[in-house]
């Protein structure tokens, strides 16, 4: 998904003029040709850890409450927990980049934990032992996201930023459509063994991280590192425009529990134990078209439909009566996530400078996580105790509260 606005901006005193600038140059539709092929290799990397995490992440659900027997409850917690802990790991190894002026090295680390943590899924006995498995992979997540998104902002000038993190979105993608795929395939072909298929994910997430070690330099930085020590007091010299875009990504994801939720709607609609990761790819499908149509039209709108978006999906969700409405619902979702995810990306590379780029993606990422932990246990809670009608309909109360405030913030 691509960059709100190219090139240097002059005039950084009016926020709403930022949230609003497009591209619709012909200059727009060869930018892909001129990204340097270490931004390729990133999207490739992402792919490969995403193809490994999906076919984890698509059956991870229904493992856990119908093989180990836990609650949904549980559920959120493991969920709420991970990403939390995923987004506290960004903040500080975000930090940690720009401190040392490195990117690299702390995303080989990250990569590497995540592809090493692979196999614990398929050790664990008990839902605590995946908690920790879920755990060592979010840390490894956590890692590696600061620094990589900075990463990408270092390697190219402003003018090709969004057409660089459209394309790690793209490939990224193409990974989370792919892995439940091979999911639903390898469960047919070897008889719902969960945990064998556990142990064939660790095979594309050791590709990721040889593609990271062997086609991925480190991108020169001038103003990276050369500084006096940073504090994360500095973040209070970043602008209103930067925390705007933080607190609307907080916001939406307080709105949006995590994606085993859907998985596990699906299945309560009918969705076979095969099938269980299709949800997952239907999601996946929608992400980049939408999220690419956003460099041509104006940001605030495509702000404002995406909220109105995830309403709709969490009222098609609450009250579908059979498989298909379900599934539009999820499809739903993820023109949601289409609408807004790459768009608040590009926002936070843009708005921060760059000797603070890291530690703004992880100070963002930290929020969001935290966001997240609260909305997957109040989603698992309410599941649990009165269903999923309660689950979904709360989701659509949060997201029309936050898409209130939002616009209340943005026209001032």
């Amino acid at each position: 998904m691509e960059r709100l606005a190219h090139g240097p901006r002059e005039n950084r005193n009016n926020i709403d003029n930022r949230m609003s600038q497009g591209t619709a140059s012909p200059g727009a539709r060869s930018s892909l040709a001129r990204l340097p092929s270490g931004i390729w290799a990133l999207g490739f990397v992402s792919l490969f850890m995403d193809i490994s995490s999906e076919m984890i992440h698509g059956l991870l659900p229904v493992f856990l409450t119908s093989v180990l027997g836990a609650s949904t409850q549980m559920l959120g917690v493991i969920e709420g927990i991970g990403e939390a802990t995923a987004s506290i790991s960004k903040l500080f190894s975000g930090w940690l980049s720009d401190r040392l002026g490195k990117r690299k090295a702390l995303t080989v680390i990250g990569y590497g934990l995540g592809a090493l943590s692979k196999p614990l899924f398929a050790l664990a006995p008990t839902s605590s032992l995946v908690l920790a498995a879920r755990f060592s992979d979010r840390v490894g997540k956590g890692i590696r996201g600061a620094p990589r998104d900075a990463m990408v902002g270092d390697m190219v000038p402003g003018g090709l930023r969004g057409a660089a993190y459209g394309l790690r979105q793209a490939l990224d993608t193409v990974g989370a459509f792919a892995g439940p795929l091979i999911a639903i395939a390898l469960m047919a072909t070897l008889n719902d063994n969960f945990r064998l298929i556990f142990w064939l994910a660790l095979i594309p997430g050791l590709i990721s991280v040889l593609v990271l070690l062997v086609a991925v330099r480190e991108p020169l930085h001038e103003a990276v590192g050369t500084q006096a020590p940073l504090k994360f007091g500095d973040l209070r010299t970043l602008d209103a425009a930067y925390w705007i875009v933080v607190a609307i990504g907080a916001v939406l994801t307080l709105a949006r529990f995590s994606e085993a939720f859907l998985i596990l709607r699906a299945q309560s609609a009918g969705l076979s134990l095969a099938l269980a990761p299709l949800a997952l790819v239907v999601y996946s499908l929608s992400a980049y078209p939408l999220g690419a149509l956003s460099d041509q039209i104006d940001r605030k709108l495509i702000l404002a439909i995406g909220f109105v978006t995830l309403i709709v999906s969490d009222i098609v969700l609450a009250v579908a009566s059979n498989l298909l409405a379900v599934m539009a619902g999820v499809a739903l979702w993820g023109l949601h996530m289409g609408m807004t995810q790459g768009l608040l990306a590009a926002l936070v590379a843009d708005e921060a400078p760059i000797n603070l780029r890291a530690t703004s993606f992880g100070m963002f990422n930290f929020v969001s996580g935290i966001a997240l932990l609260l909305a997957s246990l109040i989603a698992g809670a309410l599941w649990e105790t009165v269903g999923p009608y309660a689950t979904f309909m709360a989701g659509a109360t949060f997201t029309t509260i936050g898409l209130v405030g939002t616009a209340v913030a943005l026209r001032r």
